[in-house]
């Protein structure tokens, strides 16, 4: 029974600012479980009995006989013991548990704030669908996992970046209803900016994306000089052999070169926007004439230095979060440009 309808509730907003930290959280587990080799570690999907871990040191035999048939044993980790594939497996079932646990996070307070009359009639599909959305990325971490199962080192790189991309598509719906449920919609006319921002936010997401194709192919641990690369504009092997179309998502050199000038590109958009932004008289926007720049210079420089050193975890983690923190301000910023009419 609904008890009252409102279009914004400060509980729902922080239900949803939860939900969504949980998301970072994902995100940065999965960039570990990536970067430790970690991902096919787990060789089965099993939604509700894989939440517990093996509980004997039958199971951990078991599991570990499972991994021994991959390639990826096989050809690389052939040496490893059982102690060392404990490591990778923690890693892997924390990354599958924390999955669950957002579901749970979201979905029993969604059915209680439903129930209760504190969603709108506008974010009740919107959060419908959110909830579609995250039951699909579950079946696409599967997806993504299964093709390092058969004949693969590793996973997909095409399907690493669609998971990638789903949990960043999932991160910036949960941030941007979290702002409606708490200030309520959008007015109906668009402000001048509301377009350009969402431009920003597209090209932001897709850095992201050509960045998910260099940590499939591991493309970080070649050319690892600045600015050019082994003194080279376009590296030697751009196109590795192949077509250009295939290079481009296939060839090391390719997704290394296209990630940095797509950085370049996104820097000079946000200079771009931030000068725009100080000839606003809307004072909404200005903020993000400062936290724009600032972010995506931070964010430049950790790149940098994960490059030069080879890519090392902690700053490839560092790189990763810096592209969740300017992925958020860019969302918050396309949200406000929305509404500065």
């Amino acid at each position: 029974m609904s008890y009252h309808t409102s279009t914004t509730s400060r509980a729902v907003s922080i239900w949803l600012l939860v939900v969504a930290a949980l998301v970072c959280l994902m995100i940065l587990v999965g960039g570990t479980t990536r970067l430790t080799d970690s991902g096919l570690s787990i060789t089965e999907w099993k939604p509700i009995s894989g939440a517990l871990p093996p509980l004997s040191q039958s199971d951990w035999e078991d599991e570990f006989a499972l991994y021994q048939q991959t390639t990826e044993f096989q050809v690389q980790n052939s040496a490893m013991t059982l102690q060392e594939f404990e490591f990778i497996y923690w890693w892997e079932w924390g990354h599958r548990q924390l999955g669950r646990l957002i579901g749970l996070v979201y979905f029993v307070p969604f059915v209680f704030f439903w129930l209760r009359g504190d969603l709108s009639a506008r974010l009740k599909p919107r959060l419908f669908g959110l909830l579609i959305l995250g039951g699909a990325q579950g079946a696409i971490g599967w997806w993504m996992v299964a093709s390092g199962l058969s004949d693969r080192l590793d996973v997909s790189q095409y399907r690493l970046a669609t998971h990638l991309g789903m949990a960043f598509i999932i991160l910036g719906l949960s941030i941007w209803m979290s702002l409606e449920a708490r200030y309520g919609p959008p007015p109906l006319r668009r402000g001048r900016l509301a377009g350009i921002t969402a431009g920003l936010l597209g090209l932001v997401f897709l850095q992201i994306i050509l960045g998910a194709f260099v940590a499939g192919l591991d493309a970080g641990r070649i050319y690892n000089t600045w600015p050019l690369m082994n003194g080279d504009l376009i590296p030697e092997g751009y196109l590795g052999g192949m077509s250009f179309f295939p290079a481009t998502f296939e060839s090391h050199a390719a997704v290394q070169m296209h990630h940095r000038w797509m950085g370049h590109l996104v820097a000079i958009a946000v200079f771009a926007y931030a000068a725009l932004i100080w000839r606003e008289p809307r004072v909404s926007l200005k903020p993000f004439m400062v936290v724009l720049p600032a972010l995506v210079i931070g964010q430049i420089a950790l790149g940098i230095a994960a490059l030069l050193s080879v890519v090392p975890l902690h700053l490839s983690l560092a790189h990763q979060g810096g592209a969740i923190v300017l992925f958020i301000a860019t969302v918050s910023a396309a949200w406000t440009a929305r509404r500065a009419v």
